[in-house]
C-alpha cells in the first residue's frame, strides 16, 4: 500500500485553486451538507470543487455546519467532487441544463482506511479563518515549535500580547476571558498557559465581540484553547519534551495516552514542569536621587494529570467523564536593595513559599436527534483549589524586626449548563440555553508585622443566566440576534484585625448581541457586529487587605467597587487571494461605562509608611470613557519554499485614574486626577522557510511601541528569533530548535511623574535556548476522528457552556 503523507494545506488546494479561475456564466446553483458517515456528525471546511470538460470552474469550503451553496454555475453538465482528509473522496456527475438549482441533500463520507493508516494530520503551517463571530488559528509547525508552552506562542498571534510576567492582553487590554476547551480556569491564566505544552494545542480562538450565548465577562473579549483529542481505534499516544537553557535549564516533559474499544474511549495525560527564572530590575527616584534594585527569583515545579473516559451508549448519546488534577509548588525570592546618596543602605529579602492544587470534576451528556444539528448537551463541572502561601521579610539595616506573613485561599466553584441547538433548515437556527454557577472563595490573613492586622474574608458569588439566539443565512448574507437575561448576586463578610465589614451587589442585566455577514463572493467576507458586556471587580479588587508587596508600594482593594459595562461595535473583512492566502481587516469601537481604573496615592497610615514614602495602588471607577483600534493580518505564500505571516496593530484607549504628585516645593503629595490618551503600535512578522520536506526554519520578529497610563509611560519593546525543526521517522518524530531574542533586546523600561518622577528597567531571561523532541506512536487507524463528539462543536454550538 503506497503511503500518503498530507497536510491541512492539502485540503485549501482544491477549494482555494478555484479562486484563481475566471468567472463562471450561468445561474446553476448547487448544495448540500456533508457529514461523517459513522458519527452523522457534520464536516466543517471540507473541500467542494466543481468541474466542467476537466477543469475546475468554481469552488467552496464547507460552513461549520457542514453546509455549502455554490452558485453562478454554467447550466450544463458538472461534476461535483468533495474532499476532506481521512475520508473517501465523493463524486457526482450532475445536470444543471433542465434544473438551475440542485440539492444533494446529506453527502455522507467514508473512512478512508489506506490513507488513515499512514497520514499524520499536523498542518506544516499555521492558518487563520474568520468565521461569523470569531478568528480561528489552526496551530500548524510553525507555531508548535515556537515555544514550549501554550504563553510562549501567543506573541505569534495577531490581537494578542504577553508581557515579561506573562499577563495576556487582547488589543491593548488586559480584561481578557481565557478559556481551555470551552471552559473557564480557577487558576490564573497566565500559570495554566505555562502548562500547556504547545504542540498540544489544535486551535486557538479569538473571540473579540462575543454573543449573546457566551458569558459577558471579559471587556476585550475571549480567548479560547482548543487542545487536540485522541479518538483512534486501539492504542496510541505522543511524548513531548523540551528543554529551554538560559541561565539555567528549564524542563517541560509530557505524555498523551489513549486506548478506544467498540464504545468505551479511555484517555489520559502527565505534564511536568520544571522552571526556575531569573528577573532583575532598576528604579531610580529623581527627586531623592536613591536607586531601587530588584533581584527576583522563582523555582516552581507542576505536575499536572488528566484521565477520563467516553461511553458511546449509540450513535445519539455519549457519555463522558474526566478528572483534572494540578500539584504545584514554588518559592519565590526577592531581593530589594535601596541605595541612599546620604543616608544608609536598605536590604530587604523576601521570600515566598508556596503551593496550589486544583482538582476539576466533569460530565457530559450529549444527544443527537435524528435531524441533522439538532443536540442537546447537559453538563456539570466542580472544581476547587486551595492555594498557601507563606512570605518571610527580612529588613536589614532597620529598626523592624523580621515578620512573616501567611495566606491561605480556598476556592470552591459549581457550574452546570444545558444547552439545546434546533435546526428549523439548513441555513436557520435557534440555540438556547440556562447556566448556574457558585463561586465561594474563603482566605484567612496572618502577619507577624506590628504594622499589618490579621484578616479573613468570605465571597461568595451566584449567577444563574439563560441565552437565546437565533441566525440565519440568505443568500449572500447571514444574520444572528441574541440576547442573555443574567441574575448577578455578591456577598462578601470581611474581618480585619477586630473591625468588620461586608459588601453586596445584586442586579439583573440584559445582554444583547447582533451580527450580520455578507460574503460578496467567493473570496470576500464582510462582518459587523455589536454587543454588551461586562467586567466585574474580582476578589483581589475588592478586599481592603493591605499587602505589603515591597518596602515602597502597598496594594489595598476597594470594596465599593462597581462593575464596568461595555458596549462595543466591530467590522472585521477577509480577502483571500487564491492559492496564496488570505488577508484580514477589523476594527472596533467601544463605549466603556464606570470604567475600573488603577489608582496611586500616598501612604499615610502611619510615620513610618509617611517617612518611606510608600505608594499606595487601588482600583477606583471613573467615568465614561473610550477605545478604539484597528488591525491587518494576512497569511501568504510568497513562494513554495516561503510563507509569511505579517501583522499590524493600533490601539487607542482613552483612561482616567487618581495619583499623587509631588510638590517640589513642599515636598508633599497631592492629589491629582489625570485623563490620558495611550496609543500603541505593534507589528510582528513570522517567516516560514521550507529547506527540504523533512527540514524547516523560521524567522520571527516583533515591535511594540511606546505605551501610556496615568503613572508614566512605558518604552518601546522589540525582538528576533529565529529556530529550525527536523522531522524523521515517516514524520512521527520531530526535533527543534529555536534561539530566543538573538540579539537581547527585550526589556521592559519606563519613566513616570507620579507619584514620585522616576525611571526604571526590567529584564528576564528573554535570550534562551529552546530544544525539543516530539514522537507519535500507536494505531494510526481512525486518525480523522481526533476529538470527543461533544468537544467537536461545544464553543460554536454549546456557549453556554461558559
Amino acid at each position: 500500500m503506497k503511503k500518503k503523507y498530507l497536510t491541512l494545506s492539502f485540503i485549501m488546494a482544491v477549494s482555494a485553486s478555484v479562486w484563481a479561475q475566471q468567472p463562471t456564466n450561468g445561474d446553476g446553483i448547487i448544495k448540500g451538507k456533508i457529514t461523517e458517515k459513522i458519527t452523522n456528525e457534520p464536516v466543517g471546511f471540507a473541500s467542494v470543487a466543481i468541474s466542467a470538460n476537466g477543469q475546475i470552474i468554481s469552488g467552496d469550503l464547507s460552513d461549520e455546519d457542514g453546509s455549502f451553496t455554490i452558485t453562478n454555475l454554467p447550466n450544463s453538465q458538472v461534476e461535483v467532487s468533495v474532499e476532506y482528509i481521512g475520508f473517501k473522496t465523493y463524486k457526482n456527475t450532475i445536470d444543471l441544463s433542465t434544473e438551475k438549482t440542485i440539492d444533494l441533500g446529506t453527502i455522507a463520507l467514508e473512512t478512508d482506511e489506506q490513507v488513515l493508516d499512514a497520514v499524520v494530520i499536523n498542518a506544516e503551517r499555521s492558518t487563520m479563518e474568520q468565521l461569523v463571530d470569531r478568528k480561528v488559528i489552526r496551530v500548524g509547525k510553525d507555531l508548535s515549535t515556537a515555544g514550549a508552552s501554550a504563553s510562549d506562542i501567543m506573541n505569534n498571534i495577531p490581537s494578542v500580547n504577553v508581557d515579561q510576567d506573562g499577563n495576556i492582553s487582547m488589543r491593548g487590554n488586559q480584561n481578557v476571558r481565557v478559556l481551555i476547551d470551552g471552559k473557564p480556569t480557577q487558576l490564573d491564566p497566565k500559570t495554566v498557559l505555562k502548562q500547556i505544552p504547545s504542540n498540544a494545542i489544535d486551535k486557538i480562538e479569538l473571540i473579540t465581540n462575543p454573543s449573546a450565548k457566551y458569558n459577558p465577562e471579559g471587556m476585550s473579549g475571549m480567548i479560547n484553547f482548543v487542545l487536540k483529542k485522541n479518538m483512534q481505534d486501539g492504542f496510541n499516544g505522543s511524548y513531548n519534551g523540551n528543554i529551554t537553557f538560559a541561565k539555567v535549564p528549564k524542563f517541560n516533559q509530557g505524555i498523551d495516552l489513549n486506548y478506544r474499544k467498540g464504545k468505551v474511549n479511555f484517555f489520559g495525560n502527565y505534564n511536568y514542569s520544571d522552571q526556575k527564572t531569573f528577573n532583575d530590575g532598576v528604579m531610580t527616584q529623581l527627586d531623592d536621587l536613591s536607586e531601587q534594585r530588584f533581584d527576583i527569583v522563582n523555582d516552581n515545579k507542576t505536575h499536572t494529570f488528566k484521565v477520563g473516559f467516553d461511553i458511546y451508549a449509540n450513535d445519539k448519546n455519549t457519555f463522558s467523564f474526566y478528572t483534572n488534577q494540578t500539584y504545584a509548588d514554588g518559592i519565590g525570592t526577592v531581593g530589594n536593595t535601596i541605595f541612599y546618596p546620604n543616608n544608609p543602605l536598605f536590604l530587604q529579602t523576601d521570600q515566598y513559599d508556596g503551593s496550589n492544587q486544583s482538582q476539576i470534576y466533569n460530565a457530559a451528556y450529549k444527544k443527537l436527534f435524528t435531524k441533522p444539528g439538532q443536540t442537546l448537551d447537559f453538563e456539570i463541572n466542580y472544581s476547587k483549589t486551595n492555594n498557601d502561601q507563606g512570605g518571610n521579610f527580612d529588613i536589614l539595616n532597620q529598626s523592624t524586626n523580621p515578620y512573616t506573613d501567611y495566606s491561605d485561599n480556598t476556592v470552591d466553584a459549581v457550574q452546570a449548563n444545558l444547552d439545546y441547538v434546533h435546526p428549523f433548515n439548513e441555513k436557520t437556527k435557534l440555540e438556547v440555553g440556562a447556566e448556574y454557577r457558585n463561586t465561594g472563595i474563603d482566605n484567612t490573613y496572618t502577619t507577624t508585622n506590628t504594622l499589618g492586622k490579621p484578616a479573613s474574608f468570605e465571597y461568595n458569588v451566584d449567577i444563574a443566566s439563560a441565552y437565546a439566539t437565533f441566525g440565519s443565512k440568505y443568500d449572500k448574507w447571514g444574520y444572528q440576534i441574541g440576547a442573555r437575561l443574567e441574575k448577578y448576586n455578591v456577598e462578601a463578610n470581611y474581618i480585619i484585625g477586630t473591625e468588620p465589614a461586608d459588601f453586596k451587589d445584586d442586579y439583573l442585566t440584559v445582554y444583547p448581541s447582533a451580527f450580520l455577514s455578507y460574503t460578496p463572493t467567493q473570496t470576500d467576507f464582510f462582518q459587523i457586529s455589536a454587543s454588551r458586556r461586562v467586567d466585574r471587580p474580582n476578589v483581589w479588587q475588592t478586599r481592603p487587605i493591605r499587602d505589603y508587596s515591597t518596602p515602597r508600594v502597598v496594594q489595598i482593594g476597594n470594596p465599593e467597587l462597581k462593575p464596568q459595562f461595555t458596549n462595543s461595535v466591530e467590522f472585521n473583512y477577509t480577502k483571500v487571494f487564491g492559492v496564496k492566502g488570505s488577508a484580514t481587516f477589523g476594527t472596533y469601537y467601544r463605549m466603556i461605562n464606570d470604567p475600573i481604573e488603577r489608582t496611586f496615592y500616598l501612604d499615610t497610615s502611619s510615620p513610618d509608611a509617611i517617612a518611606e514614602k510608600k505608594i499606595v495602588m487601588s482600583y477606583g471607577n471613573f467615568d465614561e470613557s473610550t477605545a478604539y483600534g484597528a488591525e491587518l493580518s494576512a497569511n501568504y505564500k510568497v513562494t513554495k519554499w516561503w510563507d509569511i505571516q505579517p501583522s499590524v496593530e493600533y490601539y487607542f484607549r482613552n483612561q482616567r485614574g487618581i495619583v499623587t504628585v509631588l510638590n517640589p516645593d513642599t515636598n508633599e503629595g497631592e492629589l491629582q486626577q489625570r485623563e490620558i490618551d495611550n496609543g500603541v503600535f505593534n507589528a510582528r512578522m513570522n517567516n516560514n522557510f521550507k529547506i527540504t520536506n523533512a527540514f524547516r526554519a523560521s524567522l520571527f520578529g516583533f515591535y511594540r511601541g511606546d505605551a501610556k497610563d496615568i503613572n508614566g509611560t512605558m518604552k518601546a519593546m522589540y525582538k528576533m528569533d529565529a529556530g529550525l525543526r527536523y522531522s524523521f521517522w515517516e514524520n512521527t518524530a520531530n526535533v527543534s530548535l529555536r534561539f530566543n531574542d538573538i540579539f537581547n533586546t527585550m526589556k521592559a523600561s519606563f519613566k513616570g511623574d507620579a507619584p514620585y518622577p522616576q525611571t526604571g528597567v526590567f529584564t528576564w531571561e528573554s535570550q534562551s535556548l529552546f530544544v525539543g523532541f516530539q514522537y507519535m506512536f500507536g494505531s494510526g487507524k481512525n486518525r480523522a476522528l481526533q476529538r470527543k463528539q461533544r468537544d467537536k462543536n461545544e464553543v460554536q454550538n454549546s456557549g453556554g457552556f461558559f
